[in-house]
């Protein structure tokens, strides 16, 4: 009987352990809550500022521009199409060129594109440092294009005469993306470039990198030749 008793007397006295240890926990959650609460309310309130204003400025903002900086390109990339680079850079007055699309939404993406477009323009036109400083204002977001815009930032340093810029981007194109067109393209124009500076040691590296990377590729199938040609007969 007494065990009994025992028994039913810690079945009883179970939950109220149970309530009794869970409103503590509350008071403690409470009590902490209002000792911080200053610090607690700020960080949400930033954190649903940051996150309904990243949602406003995607939906009113970003959108909107990306879309009124593609209807504004339109006119320039035709331009550039038919090889009529100043006009496609500048504009005509009637219609906008790159550098008044990147001057109203350089950080569209449409924007960043026209970078890419205004430095290839000033490349054909013969102003190579302007092109240079626009390609590495440039960002692509894209592998291939990227690797493009190192290639011809090589290309105008090359036309100044400056080799070692030159080499310097040639190998950033070459190296960046590993594809079949950019990839031994500007790794190519590397070697042919460190063996006009005379570092052939460093232009049979590359050239040898070509062959293994990228047998199948034009470049790759002509690198014993080239190799030869510094003295490396393959084994």
């Amino acid at each position: 009987m007494t065990e009994t008793k025992n028994k039913a007397a810690e079945s009883a006295s179970a939950p109220v352990t149970k309530d009794f240890d869970l409103q503590n926990s509350v008071h403690k959650a409470e009590d902490f809550y209002f000792k911080n609460k200053n610090v607690i309310n700020i960080a949400l309130l930033v954190i649903v500022v940051v996150i309904g204003g990243t949602f406003a400025y995607n939906k009113f903002i970003k959108a909107p521009n990306e879309k009124k900086a593609a209807d504004m390109v339109f006119h320039a990339q035709k331009a550039f199409e038919k090889d009529s680079f100043n006009l496609a850079l500048n504009g005509d007055g009637n219609n906008d060129g790159f550098l008044q699309v990147i001057n109203k939404y350089g950080s569209t993406k449409t924007g960043q594109l026209s970078k890419y477009y205004a430095g290839l323009c000033y490349v054909k036109m013969g102003k190579f440092q302007e092109g240079i400083n626009m390609l590495k204002d440039f960002n692509a977001g894209d592998q291939l294009v990227q690797a493009m815009a190192y290639g011809v930032t090589g290309d105008a340093y090359m036309e100044l005469k400056n080799t070692e810029e030159g080499i310097k981007y040639y190998k950033k194109a070459g190296q960046y993306s590993n594809n079949d067109f950019t990839g031994p393209t500007y790794l190519f124009r590397a070697g042919v470039a460190l063996e006009l500076a005379g570092k052939n040691d460093e232009a049979i590296s590359i050239y040898k990198e070509i062959r293994e990377k990228y047998p199948q590729s034009n470049e790759g199938r002509e690198m014993d030749k080239y190799l030869a040609r510094l003295g490396v007969v393959r084994e």
